[in-house]
């Protein structure tokens, strides 16, 4: 039969065409160039990227189902370690994937007796004891080892990468993922996920380096980082102080702050929506990773909750709540009328229908699905991460900010994203700091798409950050293969090679000595000339960087210099002039390159060739990441 087909029309029947599209669109860029192509004999890593909380399982599952009308039988899909998240993916697997076999990490015996008569889905947890019972039961079926695996690894990013890379150990979990993907001669391993930095930053020998990468696009009515997070402040972000959650936790009282804003609008937010025929509202506070915040927090919604049920007749609070109104009414200009929505979370308030929930590793959403109707206030720190999806969530209050933040970890916590969201009544209440930090993670993530898109660099993508934000977490790069470079910083080749000198000279003629705004596609051009006798400078990289530039804006510029005729020696520890020097430092937010044509001064050390020799500086406060020097 036709999974593909038959999976594509249930979705269809469920009254989601514009999704089959889009799932098919990912089969049809993804299948005749890796899965009709696959040799049965090769272990082969892909992967998948979409944006968080866009639909990932739905394109996941199309995979699969058109894996197996390419003859593959036997399936995995791994889960994070989260009993409740497995369980859901078991069920929706069994749902969406009616014409396969579906098991669970207790059916072992079912699996057996499918024996390959329908494709089989095995839905694992990433827990070490669960994995090595798996790898072992797997290498007990005798149908296994001659036909591949296909493995789909939703957030693999997360806890699969060797997280002792930099101490030549691997750690167990990924050790028995390897060890699963040897039960049988041959697999393709999918990686999935919306934060692909880690996985990115791979080297080819860690055996996690993916082969190819596709990017789906979200659906129509998904809010996401261009959503929130562009350039110019959105009316739906709104400023708080930088140090207000450190004065909420000192205040004995309630004063008037963001988190006391966050709720009124929160409030009308709900109201409008069940009035609406809406069955639930949430409101998201993310203060810290500490457990102990989080029901200071809670206690302090608790306080203001009540002190609104006792002076709602009041001015004061009425105003305050029409003046959150006037700013709702400015996004969603068809909220209902005023009175009707005070009246009724006044009504709601009072009798005591406000829900105020903590979830956090005391007490997980495993344990407590109350968020999943009415109105409710959601306060936790970690727990609020990877894989938790809530409805309808509308207003969140985030002041986290880490010492060292990392961008795919403050990127997990972006549960504002998702489809089911009405952009006219979302609010995000953030420091400015917090703001900016995610608007850079955001303008990053842009590029990666574009580099992916494109096919810039192949797989070799380039990331780039400011200063203080890292891509990941560094116990899964490998420390000696990973090219960290600074902007600002001026880099060259202490012993420069020209593949071509007449072809520079030839490329370099239109420029007479001096200062030039160019494309950064001439950089790419010049830099493609130039080479080092050892690996102190990486021509590659900086072409990488340069392209991922482009992806962001094909029409970028940077700054060219052309000397000629410079008597400097060979192997110096410095290059540029000093007027060359701040000539360059003119230019803080653009690429500028420097080449200088030397006289090849035996005196100096050279042969006598006049040669080439490049500098390059990066622009802005960033750090440029470039995956694996080669």
């Amino acid at each position: 039969m036709n999974y593909l087909s038959a999976y594509l029309d249930r979705i269809r029947n469920y009254g989601n065409a514009a999704l089959a599209d889009a799932i098919r669109k990912t089969a049809d860029g993804v299948v005749p160039r890796y899965l009709s192509n696959f040799s049965f004999t090769d272990h082969v890593v892909g992967l998948l990227v979409g944006d968080v909380q866009s639909g990932k399982t739905s394109h996941m599952f199309g995979l699969m189902c058109a894996a197996a009308d390419e003859g593959f039988s036997n399936f995995i899909l791994l889960t994070t370690d989260n009993i409740l998240l497995q369980q859901q993916t078991f069920l929706r697997a069994q749902k969406d994937l009616s014409d396969f076999c579906i098991c669970g990490e207790n059916d072992y015996l079912e699996f057996v007796r499918n024996n390959m008569r329908k494709p089989a889905v095995i839905v694992l947890k990433k827990n070490s004891r669960i994995l090595r019972q798996w790898k072992n039961n797997l290498s007990s079926a005798d149908f296994v080892s001659g036909n591949p695996l296909f493995i789909v690894d939703d957030e693999a990013d997360a806890a699969s990468l060797n997280t002792m890379v930099n101490r030549n150990r691997q750690s167990t979990i990924n050790k028995n993922l390897d060890a699963i993907k040897r039960t049988a001669s041959s697999s393709m391993y999918i990686e999935v996920t919306g934060t692909p930095q880690s996985i990115l930053l791979q080297t080819a020998r860690s055996g996690w380096k993916p082969l190819f990468i596709y990017y789906f696009r979200p659906g129509k009515g998904y809010l996401g980082g261009n959503f929130f997070f562009p350039a110019e402040q959105p009316k739906q972000i709104v400023l708080t102080d930088n140090e207000e959650a450190a004065e909420i936790l000192d205040d004995d009282e309630f004063p008037e702050n963001g988190l006391k804003s966050a709720l009124i609008f929160h409030l009308l937010t709900a109201a409008h929506i069940i009035l609406s025929g809406g069955t639930v509202c949430n409101f998201l506070i993310h203060p810290s990773m500490k457990t102990d915040q989080h029901k200071c927090f809670a206690g302090k919604i608790g306080n203001y909750l009540n002190e609104i049920a006792h002076s709602c007749d009041e001015p004061e609070t009425r105003e305050a709540f029409q003046t959150a109104y006037i700013s709702l009414r400015e996004t969603k200009p068809d909220i209902k009328a005023f009175d009707e929505l005070y009246h009724f979370l006044v009504e709601e308030i009072q009798n005591d229908r406000i829900k105020i929930l903590v979830l956090n590793s005391v007490v997980s959403y495993e344990e407590n699905t109350g968020y999943e109707t009415g109105i409710n206030v959601i306060v936790g720190g970690n727990s609020l991460g990877r894989g938790v999806t809530f409805p309808r969530l509308q207003t969140i209050y985030y002041c986290r900010v880490a010492k060292s933040p990392q961008a795919d970890t403050m990127w997990q916590h972006a549960r504002m994203f998702g489809y089911d969201r009405d952009p006219g009544l979302m609010r995000v209440f953030m420091p400015p700091k917090l703001f900016k930090l995610f608007s850079d993670i955001n303008r990053t993530n842009n590029s990666i798409v574009k580099q992916i898109e494109s096919a810039v660099n192949g797989i070799d993508l380039k990331i780039v950050y400011p200063t203080g934000l890292k891509p990941t977490r560094k116990n899964v790069l490998d420390a000696k293969a990973i090219g960290i470079y600074s902007g600002g910083v001026n880099y060259f080749p202490f012993y420069p090679v020209n593949k071509n000198v007449d072809t520079l000279d030839d490329l370099l003629s239109q420029f007479a000595d001096g200062l030039f705004t160019v494309s950064l596609k001439v950089v790419v051009k010049i830099l493609e000339g130039v080479d080092s006798e050892t690996d102190d400078w990486n021509a590659k990289a900086f072409i990488g960087f340069m392209n991922s530039l482009l992806a962001s804006d094909s029409d970028a510029k940077g700054i060219l210099i052309v000397r000629r005729d410079r008597d400097i020696g060979k192997g110096t520890g410095t290059l540029l002039s000093p007027t060359d020097r701040k000539l360059g430092d003119d230019y803080p937010e653009q690429t500028v390159l420097t080449m200088y044509k030397i006289t090849g001064n035996t005196a100096k050390g050279w042969d006598g060739t006049k040669l080439w020799i490049p500098n390059i500086k990066l622009p802005g406060d960033c750090a440029y990441y470039s995956g694996e020097i080669t």
